[in-house]
């Protein structure tokens, strides 16, 4: 029999199956899967007892097993909580802290599917290839020249957030196309936006001069609602504006106004406040919006890397090991003693 068991909870499945391989080879971790349509009872009773908690993302998490305040109260041997991509808006870090629970993401694994995916919607929609495509379908004897688009070589694109993503989305930018990269990021010095490819800038500047404005910041109380009806009415009305990141940091109907009003070119979307949108999502209706489901970082080769990254990341918490992608070092003091009083030995200081 293994001694000093942690119990790992998580709901329904990974994202792919290597999580569970590489989990299930260490007889310290006890992995339990669960399922919403358990009676919660029965399910508050095995997350009591939890050490760990691998939430879903918000698209499949379902209410009342969101990481906050009440689930802590519920959960008082809880030590961790890890999203399953970079974002980790689903889990209340101010709770966490104050409860001495870490959050840890796995920011940067899929930074390759979500660069790529928001260069293609700035690709779609300067060609316009969505709308030419939809209009092969509908339209008999259409005018190919209605669909003409524009190169986005030499253009400017504003990037918001030159986090992992934002840092491959200027490479590509500038590498491929040779474009002006500006960049918004006020938790970077210019130095620092520089050496990651992009000349730092404010917002106003950014919206001002920018062919195309893509999103890659995480949503938090300081950028929810960051795009709003002043700064659509800053850009320019040939310019887009494309979103990756998340859901609410952009006003939905200040953007379908804008849209209506002729103040930008249109819009690539992943992302909504509620997901899926209906399908009389205003949104919706406007032939210059390309929305897909907040699939960005879903491709198989970033979906593996996730998960293999979140496997790893958990073994590593629970040898007592600084995470590589902690959020709230500053819960780090009193989880480290919470920790000792749970698991009986201390973790590792933060370097």
């Amino acid at each position: 029999m293994v001694a000093n068991i942690k119990r790992l909870v998580y709901f329904e499945e990974f994202m792919n199956p290597a999580a569970v391989s590489i989990l299930s080879q260490r007889p310290e971790i006890e992995l339990v899967r669960l399922h919403y349509a358990t009676p919660v009872e029965d399910n508050w009773t095995v997350m009591s007892r939890a050490h760990g908690y691998q939430t879903q993302s918000r698209v499949e998490l379902r209410e009342p097993w969101f990481a906050n305040a009440a689930m802590f109260a519920r959960a008082p041997h809880l030590l961790a909580c890890s999203s399953t991509g970079a974002g980790y808006d689903m889990i209340d870090v101010d709770a966490c802290t104050a409860a001495g629970i870490i959050v840890v993401n796995q920011s940067g694994t899929n930074k390759e599917g979500v660069a790529e995916h928001a260069l293609g919607l700035i690709l779609s929609l300067s060609k316009k290839i969505a709308a030419s495509e939809r209009a092969m379908r509908t339209v008999t004897n259409m005018d190919r020249r209605a669909y003409q688009g524009n190169d986005i070589r030499n253009k400017t694109v504003g990037i918001v957030g030159i986090g992992n993503i934002g840092t491959r989305v200027a490479e590509l930018c500038r590498g491929l196309f040779g474009m002006t990269v500006l960049v918004y990021d006020p938790y970077l010095t210019a130095e620092q936006v520089t050496a990651r490819g992009g000349t730092q800038v404010g917002l106003e500047e950014l919206l001002r001069r920018s062919d195309y404005v893509t999103v890659h910041c995480p949503r938090s109380k300081d950028s929810f609602g960051m795009f709003g009806a002043a700064e659509f009415a800053m850009m320019k009305p040939t310019a887009y504006f494309v979103n990756t990141a998340r859901g609410g940091i952009h006003d939905e109907p200040a953007l379908a106004n804008a849209l209506r009003q002729g103040q930008l070119a249109g819009a690539g979307l992943d992302v909504f406040l509620h997901e899926p949108p209906p399908l009389d999502h205003p949104l919706l209706a406007f032939d210059n919006v390309i929305v897909t489901p907040h699939n960005a970082g879903l491709t198989d080769e970033s979906v593996l890397e996730m998960v293999t990254a979140t496997a790893h990341q958990w073994i590593a918490l629970f040898e007592g090991r600084v995470p590589p992608r902690l959020v709230n070092p500053e819960a780090w003091p009193l989880y480290s003693q919470r920790f000792a009083d749970l698991l009986g030995y201390a973790p590792d200081p933060l370097p």
